[in-house]
């Protein structure tokens, strides 16, 4: 059993597609093919049910899930380690970032790094915070960005790097940008578009409704509270939505500098915090801490 039969084994099972895991993997999907049913040859049982359009892991598969991340990780561990042993700046940095941070803080950062070490492979995951915070935890990143938890989480070691001002907006033809004198209360007479509700944004956004003792599920008509289709984990959705008049928004500050959007002054500053993350006891290799070390105020 080799760990590529084991990659591929475990891409196959998260995208439920051999040919999205070829393209995850950067083979060929008979290469993927050709991993697994060696894979299955050597545990001499079937992983996967190959369904027409989906391929979808059978009781031994699930059995294995656990096992084949733990191997994988345990031995990417060692890999690092090794590595920072020599000093050299190389091997596999694998970043996991929300689309926010990947799209707005990361670009120059990425450049820097690359130009500098050219040999270390970035292995880049676009996920949602609280995604990337879970895939962390589970050992299968290095290193996330993503919006700060509110709560220190027992598993993760997190240090703020932006500081993220949100802002109210809404679109020139929306009913709020002709009312003087805007509260919390006025927007609960109007559509939201808003971050989804297991997100930290939602809950920082949340926090200020409840501070006037006011209900956020009020600013959402009872057809979208069923079908939820006003909401997005995306800021550049949600942007979308609030300059055609879809309905209000919180925004990052930056992003609310837009010539189909107006700001809403309600005298409120909510912000949230933008970061990295490293699990606990988990030795950064020599590319880990390189990357760390050309952050702005990290150490401070």
């Amino acid at each position: 059993m080799d760990t590529q039969s084991l990659q591929a084994f475990i891409a196959v099972a998260e995208t439920e597609s051999f040919s999205q895991a070829a393209h995850r993997l950067h083979l060929t999907q008979p290469a993927v093919s050709k991993r697994i049913a060696m894979l299955e040859d050597t545990l001499d049982c079937q992983l996967f049910d190959r369904l027409p359009r989906k391929a979808t892991l059978t009781p031994a598969g699930e059995a294995l899930m656990p096992k084949a991340k733990h191997i994988v990780s345990e031995l990417l561990e060692i890999k690092t380690e090794l590595a920072s042993l020599s000093g050299d700046v190389s091997g596999t940095l694998r970043i996991g970032t929300s689309h926010h941070i990947g799209l707005h803080h990361l670009p120059h950062i990425l450049r820097k790094f690359h130009s500098t070490y050219p040999q270390v492979k970035l292995a880049m995951q676009f996920l949602g915070s609280e995604a990337a915070c879970e895939a962390l935890a589970n050992g299968e990143l290095d290193i996330a960005f993503a919006t700060l938890p509110l709560e220190q989480d027992p598993k993760l070691d997190m240090q703020a790097i932006w500081r993220d001002p949100l802002t109210f907006v809404c679109s020139h033809t929306h009913p709020l940008s002709k009312q003087k004198n805007i509260h919390l209360k006025d927007l609960t007479q109007h559509e939201a578009i808003l971050p989804e509700p297991n997100t930290v944004t939602f809950e920082i956004i949340e926090a200020a409704f409840k501070k006037e003792k006011l209900s956020l599920q009020a600013a959402l008509p009872s057809r979208y509270r069923e079908t939820i289709s006003m909401m997005s984990s995306y800021m550049e959705t949600i942007k979308m939505m609030a300059s055609v008049g879809l309905g209000w928004a919180v925004l990052p500050d930056h992003m609310a500098q837009d010539k189909d959007l107006i700001r809403l002054n309600l005298g409120i500053h909510p912000y949230r915090n933008l970061g990295v993350l490293q699990r606990k006891g988990k030795t950064l290799g020599s590319a880990g801490k390189a990357f760390l070390a050309i952050l702005p105020n990290h150490g401070q």
